[in-house]
């Protein structure tokens, strides 16, 4: 009995040893299939966050929402300080994501910081690139509540410490 028992663990054990010697690289489980190899593929080519067309197509809805809801006085008049704040950062086997932050000067004279994400196949039905955004402070329906944390990436929810990147523009966490 002792000697099955004894064989049974160098058995376990010289069969782990192999693979961590010379197996390389684990294999992809299901959950770990990169977006480009799905079936209905998604490619990363998506512009970065300072593209001029990303931040008028935010500028222009945000105008166009605050025109047609809540403020019509209300616009982003300017950006500044834009800075990506993570790339496909919730994993390879979601869909590719730019996930930005930018200090935005508006209509009303003060400084707000918007967060928004830049995906691929956000667009009309799913050919271009879209973006998703929220202004800090200006989220009457709380979509993405509170302080825009749900358009944040997932690793990133806990920002906000001191000496992390983002807590210069005034974002806590809430963890």
């Amino acid at each position: 009995m002792n000697r099955a028992i004894f064989g049974l663990i160098a058995l376990l054990l010289l069969q782990s040893l192999a693979r961590a010697a010379g197996g390389g690289p684990t294999p992809l489980t299901l959950y770990e299939t990169p977006a480009e190899a799905h079936w209905a593929p998604y490619y990363p080519d998506m512009p970065a966050c300072d593209d001029t067309g990303v931040l008028s197509t935010i500028s222009g809805r945000f105008a166009q929402t605050q025109r047609e809801y809540w403020n019509p006085d209300l616009s982003i008049t300017t950006f500044d300080r834009v800075r990506e704040i993570g790339f496909r950062s919730n994993g390879l086997d979601y869909m590719p994501r730019r996930y930005c932050v930018a200090s935005a000067a508006m209509s009303d004279q003060k400084q707000r910081t918007v967060v928004y994400d830049v995906g691929s196949n956000f667009g009309i039905l799913g050919l271009t690139w879209g973006v998703e955004w929220c202004v800090v402070g200006v989220d009457p329906t709380f979509a993405y509540a509170p302080d825009c944390l749900a358009i944040k990436p997932i690793i990133e929810r806990e920002i906000g410490k001191p000496g992390s990147v983002l807590s210069e523009y005034g974002l806590k966490a809430r963890f």
